[in-house]
């Protein structure tokens, strides 16, 4: 609606001038319906192939040096043009602003290939050459060989200078009171972007909207009268909507996925499905991505999809978000990337889309956003759920896209019933956030680096399976342990068993608040507890160090119970005390270790 309301501005400049030195003769009498305007040659070749599809004599005609192109149907006499347009308005085959326009205000054909119709009409107009005229079209061709032949012309004719062709006030309040309520909203929205208008967007044009007018004419050196003229507000409009040049705004519709949206074509292509999404990718400098949701569910799936988006690299950590009975909308943004998800659940079907714009750029993208939300429809159909299946599979990857990975993850126990998390020292200074748990934040509470050992503290209260209970005496040489561990980062989603023993009850170096113990331990299971035969912990394993002296695979090292008490007391914690018991049975001792063992992640 408003590249057509832009290129019936300029029209209506032209006609006014026209009408004056029309002379009579048949071929003055020929006219044109025009439909539609485009501001760009891949836009006005996309409307011609459409609208030729459905019409009968379409024409593509460069407007003037502005840029604009329009579709027109014709030539007719003007005696069967208004009941032609009339019939065709009635029928909704064109737009209902679609209007009659004169010869004189195009400058060029572009298509169909090879006519020159405006040529013909001139030619004949002129008295030795008013009886032979020929302005039959000639015949239609190949789609593809008319929309790669419309180029622009290197050499267009001059149009008179801006002052020759704007109005007076007084034509430019004529003008302004044809204006539909869309139309002059629109040029309160452009005002408003351009930073001189503050109001409410009311289409009322009073002392506000004037006043913002006149500031606008004085910034951009036209008197200021504070009423736009035609020109001006061409213009207007016209730097509002240069930041989508080539953005290549267009109407997508996907039966497949049951969605109907524009999509910057511009910057993205259809890449492929992989259901729930159908992916648009990149295409060029600009790193956009687009998908589109659609898939069947239920209430649950869409918060299902509302959880697993924010395991997504797509998504990043901070920014708003918000999820409803039936909707979610999420925001994630960092240094790099700007990404907004919006769905909603409806009729048993779930469709939304996202759109992924590199951070620093938030005009353009928040302009995008806005005509992807605006346009947006749901359309029958919904995406099957093998559309573009394939064999390959991957634990780190969901519908094609990338799960969000920690930078490493290590083991941890419970040592309060509030939460409270006893892991290795290799978290601090190296994580921009830490999480337990199944996401959890935790803030650092104290920490030994010396010893290797640091106490998390959950943001929100936690309410732990178990929690450890550290032994008061040192544990016997040769004795039987167990460490309960995060052997492979969480990936297994809980912690598996490692059974040792107790090798001497202090380090290499003859460190007392270390313990040696004989078993092969993997780097995920550092920060884990070192389980006696009981149920009691006696401490904490220990990573390997990297550099110095190389070990053997099955010696290990674990900060004894005495020095984790010492520690979670400057934390303004006492951890509970273990009470001798007998021996447990393997599947006691299983769910012993893992209800206090706990995966810890360390993130950017």
């Amino acid at each position: 609606m408003i590249r057509t309301f832009l290129a019936a501005f300029v029209v209506m400049i032209a006609s006014a001038a026209g009408a004056q030195t029309q002379q009579p003769g048949a071929a003055q009498d020929l006219v044109w319906i025009q439909i539609e305007a485009q501001p760009n040659l891949a836009a006005i070749n996309e409307a011609l192939r459409r609208r030729s599809a459905d019409l009968q004599d379409v024409n593509g005609f460069d407007l003037d040096s502005s840029g604009w192109y329009v579709v027109a149907l014709g030539p007719y006499e003007a005696e069967n043009a208004v009941e032609i347009l009339s019939r065709l308005r009635r029928d909704g085959r064109i737009p209902r602003d679609s209007y009659i326009a004169g010869s004189e205000e195009y400058q060029r054909q572009i298509w169909p290939v090879g006519s020159n119709l405006l040529t013909d009409i001139a030619a004949a107009s002129k008295p030795e050459a008013q009886n032979t005229a020929d302005t039959a079209q000639e015949p239609v061709q190949d789609p593809d060989q008319q929309i790669a032949a419309i180029k622009p012309d290197p050499q267009p004719e001059p149009l008179p200078e801006p002052e020759a062709m704007d109005e007076t006030p007084r034509e430019a309040r004529a003008s302004e009171a044809q204006l539909t309520r869309d139309e002059r909203a629109q040029l309160q929205i452009a005002l408003a972007w351009a930073g001189f208008y503050q109001g409410r967007i009311d289409a009322a044009f009073g002392a506000g909207t004037r006043r913002s007018m006149a500031n606008w004419q004085s910034e951009n050196q036209f008197e200021a009268t504070g009423i736009l003229t035609t020109m001006q507000r061409v213009e207007l409009l016209r730097q509002y909507n240069a930041v989508l040049d080539g953005m290549d705004m267009r109407l997508v519709s996907d039966p497949k996925a049951g969605i109907e949206m524009q999509v910057p074509l511009g910057v993205v292509k259809f890449a492929r499905y992989e259901p729930p999404f159908a992916h648009f990718d990149t295409t060029g400098d600009i790193p956009a991505r687009v998908l589109m949701i659609s898939q069947e569910g239920t209430q649950d799936t869409l918060f299902g999809l509302y959880d697993i988006m924010q395991t997504l690299e797509i998504v990043p950590q901070n920014g708003p978000r918000e999820r409803k009975g039936d909707s979610f909308t999420l925001v994630g943004e960092d240094a790099r990337v700007i990404s907004h998800t919006e769905a909603r659940f409806q009729n048993g079907e779930i469709k939304g889309f996202t759109l992924i714009w590199p951070a620093g750029d938030e005009e353009r993208r928040s302009r995008v956003l806005g005509l992807m939300q605006d346009s947006f429809t749901r359309t029958e159909g919904v995406l099957d759920p093998a559309a573009g299946a394939n064999d390959a599979q991957s634990i780190d990857l969901v519908s094609g896209l990338e799960i969000r990975k920690p930078l490493f993850s290590r083991s941890g126990f419970y040592v309060d019933g509030q939460g409270t998390v006893v892991t290795t020292s290799e978290i601090v200074g190296a994580c921009g956030r830490i999480t337990i748990e199944d996401g959890q934040d935790a803030d650092i509470a104290a920490s030994d680096e010396t010893l290797g050992v640091t106490v998390l503290r959950p943001r929100a209260t936690l309410a732990p399976l178990d929690v450890a209970a550290l032994s008061d005496s040192a544990p016997r040489l040769q004795s039987e342990v167990t460490v309960a561990g995060y052997s492979y980062g969480g990936v297994l989603g809980a912690p598996s068993l490692i059974h040792g023993k107790v090798s001497d009850v202090r380090g290499l170096d003859g460190q007392q608040d270390v313990s040696r113990l004989a078993l092969n331990a993997l780097e995920g299971d550092a920060g884990g507890p070192v389980i006696d035969a009981g149920g009691a912990v006696l401490g904490m394993l220990l990573p390997r160090k990297q550099g110095g002296r190389v070990l053997p695979d099955d010696v290990a090292f674990a900060a004894n119970a005495a020095a984790l008490t010492r520690l979670l007391s400057t934390a303004g914690t006492t951890p509970a005390s273990a009470m001798a018991g007998a021996a447990l049975a393997p599947a006691q001792m299983s769910k012993r270790a893992s209800g206090m063992t706990v995966l810890v992640s360390c993130w950017e």
